[in-house]
């Protein structure tokens, strides 16, 4: 029996061993399937409790259009309860935040992320032609993430929004905000202020293609202007009034 006992210690160590020393190239490998290729890890360094790496967005055809630095770090006292527990950094985040995977599902903690606006042509490929200009701050909100569905609440505020396409500068400042409700995602766009008018709402289940439509709408003193950058991606509906819907 004594044998039998080192032989399981020895063989639970050497377990430990091999998990500890799991390469960061792991965390590509999970991105890469969880974003069906649009998410990628690269210049990893490190293992899976603490290391570094590029995060890459990617477009569609798998071409890196974003790529930010992201550090992570294990909390170790979330093992007792059977779950892993990360310190993440992003070069864009205001501060530290966490990550919290467990086997049912995966929670963020509160995190304020600024990207360039270029990141939405990456998110909506339909946007992608107006070459957006200006950031975009992106807030979550205790977001969690599960086989059922999705808690929580993230908003993005675009602040003196651009086109590279006209001259009119700032086009306004918008916030569009996405709730999940378990099995239903919802989403809704309104402007803040601005001479481009946007207002738009969502729904669909977890797990599917976001459905989304929005309407445009353009003060009659801009309407030559700015008629021509909408006709790119949305319908005309009427004079000075668009609309674009999202699939």
């Amino acid at each position: 029996m004594k044998r039998w006992r080192l032989l399981a210690v020895g063989f639970g160590a050497y377990a430990i061993g091999l998990i500890v020393t799991v390469p960061a190239t792991f965390v590509d490998t999970g991105l890469q399937r969880a974003g069906s290729g649009r998410l990628r890890l690269a210049e990893a360094q490190g293992t899976v409790w603490s290391g570094a790496g590029r995060l890459e967005i990617r477009d569609a055809g798998g071409r890196a259009g974003l790529a930010v630095r992201l550090a992570w770090r294990i909390m170790p006292s979330a093992l007792l309860r059977a779950r892993l527990a990360y310190e993440v950094e992003l070069d864009q985040a205001s501060s530290r935040f966490p990550v919290t995977i467990s086997l049912s599902h995966i929670e963020v903690g509160n995190a304020d992320i600024r990207l360039p606006a270029a990141a939405l042509g990456l998110a909506v490929p339909k946007l992608a032609p107006l070459r957006l200009t200006s950031d975009v701050m992106l807030r979550l909100a205790g977001l969690s993430f599960g086989r059922t569905g999705m808690q929580g609440s993230t908003t993005l505020q675009w602040r003196a929004a651009g086109s590279a396409y006209t001259p009119i500068s700032p086009l306004g400042d918008y916030e569009l905000r996405v709730e999940g409700h378990g099995p239903v995602v919802r989403a809704s766009l309104r402007t803040l202020q601005g001479p481009l008018q946007l207002d738009g709402q969502g729904s669909w289940a977890y797990g599917d293609n976001p459905v989304f439509l929005a309407t445009a709408r353009i003060t009659p003193e801009h309407q030559r202007q700015l008629a021509p950058l909408l006709r790119l991606i949305a319908l005309e509906r009427g004079e000075g009034r668009f609309e674009l819907q999202l699939k």
